[in-house]
């Protein structure tokens, strides 16, 4: 991630002017210069867990930036977890490849609902929640949008559950 900032600097030019006085003339010259420097950030590892099962790994993203980096680089395998109209936590859950999420276990798609509502901050005072899941390719993420909103390419892709405490 390159970024450019601009200094001005002022340099100071001395031009003895020998006469009688022997006076000094000193320009201030003010110019722009262009640096160029790599701006980096600390690496930071999500969370994840195994499933209950063991066969598939979820990832969850702590806060906006972690949600972000779960944005941009999911998998095409993965199912995207989150509760419906509050802020949470986006869960991932890997699906081995092929499979579709009619082929979610039941067990495994209660993990990730538990998941978010228990990492929201207003979902878990709730007795129940709705959670929304769909593929990460379904996601639709636009320059305009804050850290960790999303929305959908095919909202009719998106499926809806219900998960009490």
């Amino acid at each position: 991630n390159k970024s450019t900032e601009v200094i001005i600097e002022r340099v100071c030019i001395t031009i003895q002017h020998h006469t009688q006085q022997h006076t000094q003339l000193t320009i201030a010259i003010d110019y722009y210069r262009r640096v160029q420097h790599s701006v980096q950030t600390p690496t930071k590892m999500v969370y994840y867990f195994k499933t209950r099962c063991g066969q598939y790994t979820i990832y969850m993203g702590k806060d906006k930036y972690e949600n972000e980096d779960l944005i941009k680089y999911g998998h095409p395998e993965d199912c995207w977890f989150h509760v419906d109209d509050l802020s949470s936590a986006h869960v991932y859950l890997r699906l081995h490849s092929g499979q579709t999420m009619d082929d979610i276990p039941e067990d495994c798609l209660t993990d990730c609902c538990s998941l978010v509502k228990a990492n929201s901050i207003q979902g878990c005072k709730k007795s129940e929640v709705y959670i929304v899941y769909t593929r990460w390719k379904n996601l639709k993420k636009t320059s305009t949008m804050v850290d960790g909103q999303v929305g959908f390419h095919r909202p009719e892709n998106v499926r809806r559950c219900k998960i009490a405490k």
